[in-house]
């Protein structure tokens, strides 16, 4: 049976209060030292811009597709989507690669890997300053049951299995915070301008925005959307609206 611990307030001030004020700190620090270190003199692409813009458009088309007579709509689809020069089309060799891409623009190459040290290092001296100083400590306590599949996340750093599942060590909660402040940051810093490690992370193993990718997409949607007028049914409802209205 799992065994209950009654939390020292001490842990509290001194461990689990510190360490969430200074990842907040940390985020912050780093968000504005990411800002100093970033190119200005960087354009951005007009082809990218143009394809982003079109894919906002298609998506438009695809929201209120039923605002618009059948002829209107496939007038509309057509020009998107026409395999010939449809502005979603992006015809077989001429998928750009955005790994070389970035690679070629050296400016691009730089900005990325600056990004990449702003995230890794202190990263690294956060998790080596946790790990020397609060290693061990149960640091607070989730108000809801667990199952055991949460132990590995929830209590990293502590061996013993007869502790509950909903206690949280100081390194767990050292990797809640460092995953899951991006809420916080997109009220302190604004929604653009919030720190997605995770974000990172993925464009560091290259998973990048890829337009032409998107472009595909976009146009696969919008050739299996099935279009159906929605107006004449608001004036059949308008039209029976009033015959209730006039008995």
């Amino acid at each position: 049976m799992a065994e209950d611990l009654v939390l020292d307030t001490a842990i509290r001030d001194w461990v689990l209060i510190p360490l969430s004020v200074v990842m907040v700190l940390i985020g912050i620090l780093r968000y504005f030292v990411s800002k100093l270190m970033r190119s200005t003199s960087q354009v951005p692409d007009l082809k990218i811009v143009k394809e982003g813009q079109v894919i906002i458009r298609a998506r438009n088309l695809r929201s209120a597709a039923n605002f618009i007579p059948p002829k209107s709509f496939r007038a509309r689809r057509v020009y998107f989507s026409n395999e010939e020069n449809g502005l979603l089309h992006v015809p077989k060799g001429q998928a750009p690669n955005p790994q070389a891409q970035m690679f070629s623009d050296p400016n691009m190459a730089m900005d990325m890997m600056k990004k990449n040290l702003s995230m890794i290092i202190p990263q690294t001296l956060t998790f080596a300053w946790v790990n020397f100083f609060f290693s061990g400590f149960v640091a607070a306590k989730i108000p809801f049951p667990l199952t055991q599949r949460f132990r590995s996340m929830l209590q990293n750093g502590i061996d013993l299995s007869t502790v509950d599942v909903s206690y949280v060590s100081s390194r767990s909660w050292y990797f809640l915070n460092l995953f899951g402040l991006r809420g916080l940051f997109s009220l302190i810093l604004g929604e653009e301008n919030a720190t997605d490690d995770t974000q990172r992370m993925m464009q560091m193993s290259g998973f990048g925005f890829d337009p032409t990718k998107n472009l595909g997409a976009e146009k696969d949607s919008l050739d299996i959307i099935q279009h159906d007028w929605a107006l004449p049914k608001f004036e059949q409802r308008a039209e029976k609206v009033l015959r209730n209205l006039i008995r």
